[in-house]
């Protein structure tokens, strides 16, 4: 399945590199939880990164009730969000072919306020839980007071695109005789051992989640 391709979310600079695929574009937004939000303020743009989770056709965001960001683009009733991994540098012979290797989806789509506090609980779990996976279930219950300082926003998939460019080194036919070291130096995200807070948790046994999730990840 698809995403039909449009003016607003056709990819015209690279086209070969681009996807409309929606698995894949789904992969690329379920391998990580920071995503940057598009909006106007003050008729200014400006562009915030976010903690999200994905459920299906849709992404959801959190804040403050008063965050400026959130009230903005519940206001519009639409916005675009972007995800972005880098997954390596790649070093030309010259200046002008260097370039990354990297996993984007670029999101459009309308907004929605969550106004159900079981509904809210449900996505602030799923959040917590797309950063590290059992989290949410290690921790105490959230309370009505923080529940009413959250404001949660739906953001459904209407269209979206990937780009994708994971590849080598293209440089110019004549270069390749030029006596300049050229590659890719593979870049990766990873978890360092976990470090306890003050005060009781030095005492404790560190969870068998937060442990997992570092050695899947450590490397």
């Amino acid at each position: 399945m698809e995403y039909q391709q449009s003016k607003l979310n056709r990819v015209k600079r690279g086209a070969n590199r681009a996807s409309y695929d929606v698995e894949k574009i789904n992969a690329i937004l379920d391998a990580g939880f920071l995503c940057y939000v598009g909006y106007i303020y003050d008729g200014k743009p400006i562009t915030i990164p976010m903690a999200y989770a994905r459920r299906e056709n849709k992404i959801y965001i959190h804040g403050s009730t008063g965050n400026r960001m959130l009230q903005a683009i519940l206001k519009s009733g639409e916005t675009s969000i972007t995800v972005m991994h880098l997954d390596g540098l790649v070093l030309a012979r010259s200046g002008f072919h260097h370039s990354v290797n990297y996993r984007s989806a670029t999101l459009f789509g309308q907004l929605t306020k969550v106004e159900n506090d079981i509904e809210k609980t449900e996505i602030l779990k799923l959040i917590v839980n797309q950063m590290v996976p059992k989290q949410w279930d290690s921790l105490r219950p959230i309370n009505e007071k923080e529940l009413d300082r959250t404001l949660v926003v739906a953001f459904k998939i209407e269209t979206a695109s990937a780009k994708i460019r994971d590849v080598g080194v293209n440089d110019e036919p004549e270069d390749y005789n030029t006596d300049v070291w050229a590659g890719v130096i593979p870049i990766k995200q990873i978890a360092k051992f976990p470090i306890a807070d003050e005060g009781k948790p030095k005492k404790m046994e560190i969870p068998k989640h937060i442990l997992e999730y570092y050695e899947e990840n450590k490397s």
